[in-house]
């Protein structure tokens, strides 16, 4: 942070064979408001999560950008900030270093800048693989760890009586302004007030220190307030609000923050209340929020009063996720990586509702044996109050062990958990399921906490509802798209064959890509690639048609362009709404031959013995499906023995924001490289993991791979 300048720091472990990036240490801000990013997936659309994801350098250079790039998290964090992400790899990759700094910063980073923080980052990286050398290895804590406030003053090294003449000095200022002056620590905690601040706030500078104002003194105790402070620490620019002390005294607060600390500067208003404005940090006290009288400024809150205002942004945070959310055990990861984590729940069970039982769809922080001997309890069980909460739709709230034991004895001894959340998942009063947050030691759940959880359960009871309507298509779109797919290729005289099939890693996982190879007689075969349009059960039945009509044309000796025209005849026919891709190679081996036709898809690529690997011209005719008329015009090749053909899908080449013609060329680059393996799976999963090394794809791959062998 002192390096780079930054104000707020924050580093994410990632550890071996997991998906989640665990945050290990973070300064220049609470624990609290780090707390809801405790955990993030991989896979999550987030800053740190590219990072690691796409090894890269991630920079976000203001308000805009993180609402155009991430809106998730500009959701979460609506304050003029700029951000950057970096992987932390060295022997392995150890997490990412997260850095922000104030909204006033350029919206571009020097080259300084970024030498700067390309340096922390491979420090860090260091610093890990020692530990691990050593034995030991960083380990995610239970908590992050909060970094003390840095030093950014220069102060005098004198003996004890000289150096706190400065600090009495500085209060005798503050004394003798005619404003009221206090000062908060980074947690919001009140650390200094001054005499006329106390008397504008209308209470004693002792029953005010080390707790928060909007704790104390129930006139501010506003989301809004809270949200200027926070808006103050995470922005560091300086803010502004008017509030009315009861019955009719409104007062200016200006705050002005930095790394240790927030100093606040409060003044008698001369025009009253306000319009209320939103969170964004302002430094011109007109664009102030106001608000009505409150209650009795001398009967103060419990100390246990939430902080709201982040609770709202996270629940707005939350429910984004939710809706991007779409199998079920998405829901389950988004619940256990961001919603634990927010409410600090150190267990996790969520059960849906099927067949008169609760079945367990995933869990986190028990034991196997717990879980199994959870799962299937019939809606009425007494065992525990899961099919009570989820018969009434109301939800239960145990704080400690003796409160659940004196209903359900036998629940604490089978958990072994303190305090319960039982959010039943109601929608339109029909029961979809329930989700239990549970805690290693007794607390208590407030009002608000009580009502943010309530609300979290109805968008996690959307949430699974889609997801499990999801997944049911996409078995059922799985499994016709396997049962479509060939499940093993024929051997041929002469011909080494590798083929395999990927689906996305997000969205419907189900595509219309596919292959086959035709054996034609002892020497001779067809090889066949294709891409249907579209992501479900349509271009999977369709798929599974093509691949059907290529084959009968092929086996009944059609030439390769009447394969190609007679299938794409058959289509119009159908009429499906969608049109298809394909290459079709007919590989004469004995006279060392192959045939090749191209229905509007990517060129295949090929290595001839004594030459580098390449992208072949097969002039393409029109996609099947589109034109009545159309012809495929016949490219013949030799093909000696040690020739390598490559016929794939456009989801390996294609990616967005890079030019596919580049990318073509990369993986002939890449595929003259291998050419040398015998292996030919080897040859492809080097391919794959070069085209796409994060293993994060956004449409389905199929590759095959022929080798012409020698007699």
């Amino acid at each position: 942070m002192r390096r780079t300048g930054a104000s707020i720091g924050a580093f994410y472990l990632l550890r071996p064979q997991e998906q989640v990036l665990h945050l290990v240490v973070v300064g220049g801000v609470p624990r609290e408001l780090a707390e809801p990013w405790a955990r993030v997936a991989t896979a999550a659309p987030a800053p740190v999560a590219d990072a690691v994801r796409e090894n890269r350098l991630v920079w976000v250079g203001g308000q805009e950008e993180m609402a155009r790039t991430y809106p998730r998290t500009a959701v979460a964090l609506p304050y003029p900030l700029a951000l950057a992400a970096v992987p932390v790899t060295g022997d392995r990759c150890w997490g990412a270093l997260l850095l922000m700094w104030p909204g006033n910063h350029p919206p571009r980073t020097t080259r300084r800048e970024r030498g700067h923080i390309a340096s922390s980052s491979r420090r860090l990286a260091r610093l890990l693989d020692e530990a691990a050398d050593a034995g030991r290895p960083v380990t995610p804590p239970e908590r992050p760890r909060v970094l003390a406030a840095p030093d950014t003053t220069s102060r005098p090294t004198a003996p004890e009586p000289v150096a706190s003449q400065p600090a009495l000095a500085a209060a005798d200022f503050a004394e003798r302004l005619p404003e009221g002056c206090c000062g908060l620590d980074l947690q919001g905690r009140v650390t200094y007030l001054s005499t006329r601040g106390a008397e504008l706030l209308g209470r004693g500078a002792e029953s005010l220190l080390g707790t928060m104002p909007w704790q104390s003194l129930p006139w501010l105790d506003d989301p809004v307030y809270e949200d200027r402070y926070r808006a103050a620490v995470l922005s560091r620019r300086p803010v502004s609000f008017t509030a009315c002390r009861p019955p009719d005294r409104w007062l200016d607060f200006r705050l002005y923050p930095d790394a240790s600390g927030i100093s606040v500067r409060i003044t008698p208003s001369r025009t009253g209340p306000r319009p209320a404005a939103g969170p964004t940090p302002d430094t011109t006290p007109e664009a102030t929020p106001g608000r009505e009288p409150g209650p009795d400024p001398d009967q103060p809150l419990p100390a246990a009063a939430p902080a709201r205002a982040g609770q709202l942004y996270q629940l707005m945070h939350l429910a984004a996720a939710l809706t991007e959310a779409v199998g079920v055990q998405d829901v389950v990861d988004l619940v256990a990586d961001q919603i634990m984590p927010a409410f600090g729940a150190h267990g996790l069970v969520l059960s849906t509702a099927d067949s008169g039982r609760l079945r367990i769809t995933g869990s986190r922080g028990y034991p196997r044996h717990v879980i199994e001997r959870l799962d299937g309890l019939p809606l009425d069980t007494r065992l525990t109050p899961a099919g009570r909460a989820l018969a009434t739709g109301v939800p239960s709230f145990f704080t400690h062990p003796d409160d659940m034991a004196r209903i359900y004895p036998q629940a604490p001894l089978i958990s072994g958990k303190q305090a319960w959340a039982f959010l039943p998942l109601i929608i339109s009063g029909r029961p979809v399921g329930i989700c239990v947050l549970t805690y290693d030691h007794p607390r208590p759940f407030p009002a608000e906490e009580r009502a943010v959880l309530t609300s979290l359960a109805g968008l996690i009871a959307q949430a699974l509802d889609r997801a499990r309507l999801y997944d049911a298509k996409h078995q059922l779109a799985h499994g016709l798209q396997q049962a479509l797919l060939p499940h093993t290729l024929p051997a041929v005289t002469g011909l080494s064959v590798a083929a395999r099939y990927l689906p996305a890693t997000r969205g419907m996982d189900i595509g219309g890509d596919f292959y086959d190879l035709i054996r034609l007689g002892s020497t001779t075969a067809a090889a066949v690639i294709g891409d249907v349009q579209g992501h479900n059960v349509s271009a999977a039945a369709l798929m599974g048609q093509v691949r059907t009509a290529v084959h009968t044309h092929a086996t009944a000796g059609a030439a390769p362009d009447e394969v190609l025209a007679r299938t794409n005849r058959l289509l119009l026919d159908l009429d499906p709404g969608l049109f298809t891709t394909c290459l079709y190679a007919h590989l004469d081996l004995g006279n060392r031959r192959a045939h090749l036709v191209n229905a509007g898809h990517p060129p295949p690529l090929l290595r001839r013995p004594d030459g580098p690997a390449h992208a072949l011209d097969v002039p393409p005719g029109p996609v099947l499906g589109v034109a009545p008329d159309a012809a495929y015009p016949v490219t013949d090749i030799p093909l000696h023995p040690g020739t390598l053909l490559a016929l794939y899908t456009d989801g390996l080449v294609e990616t967005a924001g890079t030019d596919i013609e580049e990318a073509i060329t990369e993986i002939a680059a890449h595929l003259d490289e291998q050419a040398a393996e015998e292996d030919l799976e080897q040859v492809m999963a080097a391919l794959l993991h070069h085209a796409r090394p994060t293993h994060h794809r956004t449409d389905d791959i199929a590759l095959m791979l022929l080798r012409a062998r020698g007699a």
